[in-house]
């Protein structure tokens, strides 16, 4: 995951920004107290961490990648961030009062180490908050339609919830909660299915290049062929058919809510 981040590092917050929504959400999920220390785990370049922090709450961003890291420290020195993983953050027992890990579950390498992991940073009573989506919820995504082998591959990375709620009881974390999620037409936040209600994002380079199942899982000539094929029923109206087709009510991505039995 290290070198996958660090390859589309570069230009990651062109496309990749902390949205507004997103975050009041995590805020709502977690609860945080201002005198509390938080983690965000698979932090990235820090877009989420720093917005939090604005909000006067005092975060841990953690990640795997070098690179991300250092553009998160160019923006925000204030926040303490550190090389790590789900696996090992590197952290003390019982050292922070809650989690969040948004869109990097998948990235985990041991679903069940990474939450004994986080367990065992985490303060009696703490909560972790995880944004992410399930296989069940992406092969709801039209991009299945233009992109077929992208996504199959971006599915097969993907844990499924009940492998998820299975890691997470074993390790004394009980999910109390989900919230579903469905994209927003102001999504600013431009990850993989960002495009739900406005597929000419698909056709940026940059958005694409911040998207790592375009960026690292994708086949260029199936790539080209899906956008010369989505431009063509966009033109002729046949993709607002092929949209609706892919509807449905299981949210696109979703909040799994957990603490400390």
């Amino acid at each position: 995951m290290e070198i996958k981040y660090d390859k589309i590092g570069n230009d990651y917050n062109l496309t990749r920004k902390a949205d507004k929504f997103l975050a009041e959400q995590l805020l709502y999920h977690l609860s945080p107290k201002k005198e509390g220390i938080y983690l965000d785990i698979g932090c990235g370049t820090g877009n989420y961490t720093n917005e939090l922090q604005k909000k006067g709450f005092r975060f841990i961003g953690i990640d795997p990648s070098r690179k991300m890291l250092e553009k998160a420290k160019a923006r925000n020195k204030d926040i303490d961030w550190k090389i790590g993983s789900a696996e090992n953050t590197g952290l003390s027992q019982n050292s922070v009062d809650g989690i969040i890990a948004s869109l990097t579950i998948h990235h985990w390498g041991d679903l069940e180490r990474s939450f004994l992991e986080l367990k065992n940073v985490l303060k009696p009573n703490g909560k972790i908050v995880i944004f992410t989506s399930t296989p069940e919820q992406m092969k709801g995504y039209w991009l299945n339609h233009y992109f077929p082998k992208m996504l199959t591959d971006s599915i097969k990375q993907m844990p499924a919830f009940k492998n998820v709620e299975a890691a997470m009881e074993n390790a004394g974390i009980e999910i109390y909660k989900t919230d579903k999620y469905f994209i927003k037409p102001d999504l600013q936040d431009h990850f993989l299915y960002c495009g739900k209600q406005n597929p000419e994002l698909y056709f940026d380079d940059q958005v694409r290049h911040g998207i790592s199942s375009f960026s690292s899982l994708a086949n260029r000539k199936e790539v080209e062929q899906g956008l010369i094929d989505l431009r063509k029923d966009i033109d002729n109206g046949k993709f607002d058919k092929i949209a609706k087709d892919y509807q449905n009510n299981l949210g696109d991505y979703l909040y799994i809510i957990g603490r400390m039995r």
